[in-house]
């Protein structure tokens, strides 16, 4: 079945692998520049909604909407495709400027009561612009999926790690960062790069563009198509975006101390001014394999997955493809960041003004995240496979119930484990949300564990668990080292370890997974 998905896979990977890479520099750059001090927690307020934006619409919502209507016009109709982008481009520019308008507005108002003395809403106000930025440039990236070409829209981050990285460090070197006052205007410079890179963003988008397809700005033949996308779009948000709003919940959650003194409804909070870096920071690391992996599998599955629709044996085959190739990767990348979660921690982020005790804290709360990276990447895979049927009601509904079910279990849990709770319920959700998706799917004729399936899973249990013998031996022998070049040969011994014991169980155990996972293969039969 030669149509790309392992290669085209295995390009997405690569350029996010880079972007992820220079995303944990960023991180590593903000933890020793501004550790988990408020004015990092106000920075990641700040962030929360265009945050929500960018991986709504630039990794799900949005573009997942726009991609089979264009991609039908396509194939048809050139000119109406084109009329379709320019007009989906214009309306997000015009409507969502707009919103940022009234946001900046509102913001204003809010920061009144503070007498605007609260610098996350002024933060908040800087990084607002970059949302409809973010959301052209999912929908330049859909089409140059459609036109196959994947490397573009997947070094996009590049662009903003780059401008952040940039940021923090001049505004360290300018202005310092040992006073509160300090670090509140490094976050502010940081704030107001966001915009920059989201210009820059949407630029190198259309220069990937040129000469593979056209924008007309021809609104009366766009209209329909147009409808038809919005109309899609927003149960979409849910159901593609419920572990990214059930991720804005945990951040609102840990930003109440923000405005509060710490007391609610009588009650001393469980959180405090910390917490919020100390959750971002823990989402960051958890998000690499996501991201890396998942995201890249989802991204190019989708196409596949709406071309072969009407087609049951060929969609199921997709279908189970992703699932495996989801597999393989997803638990060895689970059970490995379980066990090397606190010299990971150490490497990335400690240091300067980010101390151990930070280190341990973000930790316990990785630890939560990481038991349930499998569940995050299946329900990437069994959310699109709904909707390349056209089937967008009942991963909403399970969305609805999902988010619902995060915000009782947040409120729940931050009393016994404080931040660490948030990332105990997130996880918990994508479990039940992935393996309801999955028994609905069967239950509408997409049987998608079937025997190889199910044997690929047995194989790949067996296998992290081998790997996770190892690795716990290596850590037995080898105890936490005190200097950062100690930790960083420790965690690399771990890592190549942990890759040389999955790759020789997977060859041992007659694994075709292995191959489609670097490309050396396309599966044939599943």
């Amino acid at each position: 079945m030669a149509d790309g998905l392992e290669r085209n896979t295995r390009t997405v990977m690569l350029f996010t692998a880079l972007s992820r890479v220079t995303g944990l520099l960023r991180d590593a750059t903000f933890s020793r520049v501004l550790g988990t001090s408020t004015a990092m927690s106000a920075f990641g307020f700040a962030f929360l909604i265009p945050n929500l934006f960018r991986r709504l619409f630039g990794e799900g919502a949005l573009s997942a909407a726009f991609l089979p209507t264009y991609q039908r016009l396509a194939e048809r109709d050139e000119k109406q495709a084109a009329a379709l982008a320019g007009g989906m481009l214009g309306v997000l520019a015009v409507g969502l400027g707009m919103v940022v308008v009234l946001g900046e507005s509102v913001l204003f108002l809010v920061s009144a009561t503070y007498d605007h003395e609260n610098m996350a809403v002024w933060l908040m106000m800087l990084t607002l612009p970059y949302t409809p930025l973010v959301c052209m440039v999912a929908i330049i990236g859909a089409m140059l999926h459609v036109r196959g070409r994947f490397g573009p829209t997947a070094s996009v981050p590049l662009v903003l790690n780059g401008c952040l990285i940039a940021a923090a460090l001049l505004g360290w070197w300018f202005i310092g960062a040992d006073t509160d006052r300090d670090r509140l205007m490094v976050t502010a410079i940081m704030s107001g790069t966001v915009v920059l890179a989201g210009v820059l963003q949407v630029g190198w988008s259309l220069l990937a563009m040129r000469g593979l397809a056209k924008l007309e700005f021809d609104f009366a033949a766009a209209r329909d198509p147009l409808r038809e996308i919005f109309r899609r779009a927003g149960p979409m948000i849910l159901g593609l975006g419920v572990l990214q709003l059930n991720t804005l919940l945990d951040g609102i959650i840990a930003s109440v101390p923000l405005w509060t003194d710490g007391q609610v409804l009588g009650y001393t909070y469980p959180l405090d001014n910390h917490s919020l870096a100390v959750l971002q920071f823990a989402q960051r690391l958890y998000q690499f394999p996501l991201g890396v992996f998942g995201i890249a599998i989802a991204t190019v599955i989708y196409p596949l997955l709406t071309k072969c629709a009407a087609e049951p044996v060929p969609f199921l085959s997709t279908v189970r493809r992703g699932v495996r190739l989801v597999l393989f990767i997803s638990v060895p990348a689970s059970v490995g960041l379980i066990l090397v979660r606190e010299p990971l921690t150490a490497v990335v982020l400690q240091g300067g003004a980010f101390d151990a005790a930070d280190t341990s804290r973000v930790a316990f709360v990785l630890l939560g995240y990481a038991t349930c990276i499998w569940a995050y990447m299946l329900g990437q895979i069994l959310t699109r496979a709904f909707y390349a049927r056209d089937e967008v009601r009942t991963p909403v509904r399970i969305a609805m119930a999902m988010v619902a079910l995060n915000l009782i279990l947040n409120l729940t849990l931050i009393w016994p484990l404080r931040e660490a709770g948030l990332a105990w319920s997130t996880a918990l959700c994508a479990v039940i949300q992935s393996v309801l998706m999955a028994v609905i799917l069967h239950r509408r004729g997409v049987p998608i564990f079937n025997g190889v399936v199910l044997g690929t899973l047995l194989r790949v249990v067996i296998a992290a668990a081998i790997m996770a013998a190892c690795i716990s031996a290596i850590l037995w022998a080898w105890p936490a080292s005190a200097s950062w070049w100690g930790e960083l040969a420790r965690l690399g011994v771990l890592t190549l370890v942990g890759g040389i014991v999955i790759g020789v169980c997977a060859i041992t155990l007659r694994m075709p997974e292995w191959r489609w996972a670097i490309g050396i293969s396309d599966a044939d039969e599943v």
